[in-house]
């Protein structure tokens, strides 16, 4: 792990370069200060990455799924992070944060405002929300009725548990929105504890205040009143009316009184002698932000969040299959951007304003739609012996139906597979057509939408049936169609080949085997120089590089096995590098395998990435199964329309069937012509 901690802090430029650094569920936010240095190749080459997300304004995040909590510690953790080379960050912050940044950085930074204000509470939440699954599951036994109006005292208990979390979830957004926009949290969080008090809640009590009134919102509901407290014989004011809610659970009223606390809080800083911060600067803060919030931010608050979800529970009224279909549609669009975080704002503050919320179950049937397409690739892994995919989709996998979390997903596979988007979104389309024909779902607590919370929704025959719909159509329809191209199935198939040693030559072929058929398989000649010939000469003319120095990580760790790399001269060909057959040929032309007279297995990657090109540029000269001699030409290349696409034309050459062989040693870096014998492979000692 803390080699992967390292590669990283190197691939985004060092402490250095660093001027602010968090993590949510499962990315790493980086903060930079000049983030054109980030090689995005090199990031997700970094063995544990799943993705880089470059963003406006020098924002860099990297996805890292489960992990990321350790992945992040072990950065911190680091010398270079702790020796104080970090330690400027400070100093620069500003600096970086007052940069230009456009439209669309304005817009990140406000996503990531929301973001910030909620990752950190994830934990929390999933965990009250378990608890809320499992006193569903005791009632769907019949063991407890939660909605009775005696409850034993253990219920009582455990209902405090959860409404904690859920009702001081207020005073915690304001906390990490302080932090966020780098005040003190606990002025922020005071602000909001002040709306949360006895006092504050207790001017409702009509026959304690003569000056307040009550009405009922829904008739029948006993739990949703308005009030609004009179305050009189306010000098030069007379009576200023006061609107009493309940602002257990409303998350609006702290996301927009945090920023203006913030434009408050720094003015009074920069007027304020820096010996009396500490009394005044909290003093006239409270003075001037908790008013302003009861009397107007307040309200106005929640008058914001009952519109948004107003107009969503009108359009659930009357169009229940469409907004059923509309949510798990767009959701897969959102969550990758960041941009889903108004909507799970909106789902708090329905719980908080009706008691239920109407959104997360079609939401539901966007999640399992997500793991669905993640198993069907799982699946065809598992049948196809793709190691690498096998972990990544297992975990991915795992990370989804028991902790609701998608971005393992989606930029562990989805996003790097354009096919499965389509594939999945048929399994939001026929899952939440599930959900609207049968009346839509609702749950009256914010849950992450796994298996473990499927008891929570109601009905939960509608939903569960929904979710079912939504991942065994996208699991089918990616295992019936495949997530991958069909230059991404040969890429993936001629890897496989290149890796796997030489399997045993049979001790007789069958004697019924036609003539024909012999002949075919029959193993073409060559020289007794060529069988006994353990060298490869340079595939091209250039300038041999270490293969430790090429940028794909795969091989420059050595896991596609040793060998040298070549970086072109001008006008070059590939030429084979020794006598032998062609046992890869890629259609796009950009690698071949070639298996040698003496039983070396070579691989020839052209350029980096350049599978991309799907073609362009490449023209091949060879085909699978051709037998070829040293300096034949393999492939002609243009290698200016590599450069111009943005791929790096460094050639590596590497032999695949290592451990046939004693010890592999390549030449010097230097010049070379195609002559020149660049790997020497020693035989295996008995």
């Amino acid at each position: 792990m803390s080699n992967t901690a390292q590669e990283i802090l190197d691939a985004v430029g060092g402490p250095g370069n660093i001027t602010h650094f968090t993590h949510c569920a499962t990315r790493l936010r980086f903060e930079l200060n000049d983030a054109s240095v980030v090689d995005k190749d090199r990031v997700e080459a970094i063995d544990g990455v799943l993705g880089a997300v470059p963003q406006s304004g020098d924002r860099y995040q990297i996805v890292i799924g489960g992990a990321v909590q350790s992945v992040f510690n072990e950065i911190n953790n680091l010398p270079s992070m702790k020796s104080g080379a970090a330690a400027s960050n400070d100093d620069v912050k500003a600096a970086a944060r007052a940069k230009a940044r456009g439209k669309n950085a304005i817009v990140d930074a406000f996503f990531e405002y929301l973001s910030d204000s909620f990752r950190p509470l994830l934990p929390v939440l999933l965990g009250a929300s378990l608890i809320l699954a499992f006193l569903a599951v005791l009632e769907a036994f019949g063991v407890v009725d939660t909605h009775a109006k005696i409850i034993p005292p253990w219920l009582g208990y455990v209902n405090s548990m959860w409404r904690a979390v859920f009702y001081f979830l207020p005073a915690m957004v304001a906390y990490n929105a302080s932090k966020k926009l780098d005040i003190d949290p606990w002025v922020g969080t005071a602000v909001i504890l002040s709306l949360l008090t006895p006092n504050f809640t207790g001017l409702s009590n009509t026959d304690k205040f003569a000056s307040t009134t009550c009405f009922q919102l829904v008739e029948g509901r006993d739990d949703l009143l308005q009030c609004t407290a009179h305050i009189e014989n306010v000098p030069l004011i007379g009576t200023l009316p006061l609107q009493l809610s309940d602002y257990g659970g409303q998350v609006f009223v702290p996301l927009l009184m945090v920023p203006i606390l913030a434009l408050v809080y720094k003015f009074l800083k920069k007027v304020i002698p820096s010996n009396v911060q500490m009394v005044f600067v909290p003093f006239l803060s409270f003075i001037i932000i908790m008013p302003l919030t009861a009397f107007l931010i307040g309200p106005l608050s929640i008058w914001i969040g009952n519109g948004l979800g107003g107009g969503l529970a009108w359009l659930n009224g009357h169009a229940p299959i469409l907004f059923a279909i509309i949510i798990p549609i767009i959701y897969p669009f959102l969550v990758p951007l960041g941009l889903h975080w108004p909507l799970n704002a909106l789902q708090l503050a329905n719980i908080a304003s009706t008691g239920s919320d109407f959104i997360q179950g079609p939401m539901g049937a966007w999640n399992f739609a997500c793991f669905g397409a993640t198993a069907g690739v799982l699946f065809l892994s598992i049948r196809d012996r793709d190691t690498d995919m096998r972990q990544t989709a297992s975990g991915a996998l795992a990370a989804g139906l028991f902790g609701g979390i998608s971005e393992p997903s989606l930029y562990g596979i989805h996003l790097r597979f354009k096919r499965i988007y389509p594939l999945m979104l048929t399994g939001c389309v026929v899952g939440g057509l599930v959900i609207g024909i049968g009346g839509g779902a609702t749950t009256n607590t914010f849950v992450f939408t796994s298996l473990l919370t499927i008891p929570v929704f109601s009905p939960m025959a509608v939903y569960g049936l929904g979710i079912a719909a939504a991942f065994f159509t996208a699991f089918l329809m990616v295992v019936f169609f495949d997530y991958r191209t069909k230059e991404q199935k040969a890429e993936a198939r001629a890897k496989k080949s290149l890796l796997e040693d030489d399997a045993p030559t049979p001790a007789a072929a069958p004697a019924a085997a036609p003539a024909a058929a012999a002949v075919a398989e029959a193993a073409p000649e060559f020289s007794d120089e060529a069988k006994a010939d353990l060298t490869l000469t340079s595939p091209m003319a250039g300038t041999t590089v270490a293969l430790s120095d090429v940028a794909d990580e795969a091989f420059a760790a050595g896991a596609l096995g040793p060998g040298i790399a070549v970086s072109p001269a001008a006008g070059a060909v590939v030429v084979a590098p020794c006598d032998g057959k062609v046992s890869v040929a890629f259609p796009t032309g950009h690698a071949y395998g070639l298996k040698s007279a003496s039983g070396i297995q070579v691989l020839i990657h052209i350029g980096m990435d350049t599978v991309k090109l799907e073609g362009k540029g490449f023209t091949p000269r060879v085909a699978k199964g051709d037998v070829v001699k040293r300096g034949d030409v393999l492939a002609e290349i243009d290698w200016d329309v590599i450069r111009e696409a943005g791929y790096d034309t460094i050639t590596p050459m590497v032999v695949t069937n290592k451990k046939k062989f004693g010890e592999i040693t390549p030449a010097a870096p230097g010049p070379v012509g195609i002559t020149d014998t660049v790997v020497t492979v020693s035989p295996k000692e008995a």
